[in-house]
């Protein structure tokens, strides 16, 4: 590949296939474990890191920890949804995955926002340039997702932990986040090849 974005692409789609493997290959282990999870990491940030944050380092690693942050944030809600079942577990799951969240969502801010005062150099381009208008609807998505997610932690995480929640209704519930993350997820997608 002769660019950076096609050497950063070829690069995530490499890290997919070792974890791939690694999934079907190698012992259940934690250290096979850890060993999927810091590729996976790498194999996300290389496409954003690779592309037009490629000229800020600052910016690289601001949005490099928004990634990860909304990765870890969509990727343990998604997985409690395939393996949660009971009321019960949800009680017990979704405590851990409220705390783990609140601190995703911080770095999540934190990292996106530095990474669009990099990006965009006046408010005007907000609304002059296509980044710029994929971007205030990325805003626009990640603050109902954030409002979401706060409605959830004081409603629905109260009832849920003393089981007046059924799983039917939990599941429903991190359905509905999901969705909108996968919306917010493809805007981003789209600010990585949007100039």
């Amino acid at each position: 590949m002769a660019t950076s974005t096609g050497r950063s692409g070829l690069f995530g789609v490499a890290a997919a296939a070792l974890v791939l493997v690694i999934a079907l290959v190698a012992a259940k282990t934690p250290p096979s474990a850890v060993a999927a999870a810091g590729i996976t990491a790498v194999g996300l940030v290389a496409r954003t890191v690779g592309g037009h944050m490629s000229a800020s380092a600052f910016g690289a690693m601001a949005i490099a920890i928004h990634v990860l942050a909304a990765a870890v944030w969509c990727g343990t809600l998604a997985a409690l949804v395939l393996t949660v079942a009971h009321r019960g577990q949800w009680a017990r799951v979704l405590p851990r995955f409220s705390e783990q969240s609140l601190w995703c969502v911080i770095a999540l801010l934190a990292g996106g926002v530095i990474g669009a005062l990099v990006a965009v150099d006046s408010p005007r381009q907000l609304f002059a340039t296509g980044y710029g208008r994929v971007l205030l609807l990325k805003i626009v998505l990640t603050v109902v997702l954030i409002v979401l997610a706060w409605r959830n932690r004081a409603r629905w995480l109260p009832a849920a932990k003393s089981h007046r929640v059924t799983a039917y209704v939990s599941r429903t519930r991190s359905l509905t986040e999901l969705a909108i993350m996968a919306v917010t997820l493809t805007m981003a997608a789209a600010l990585s090849v949007t100039g």
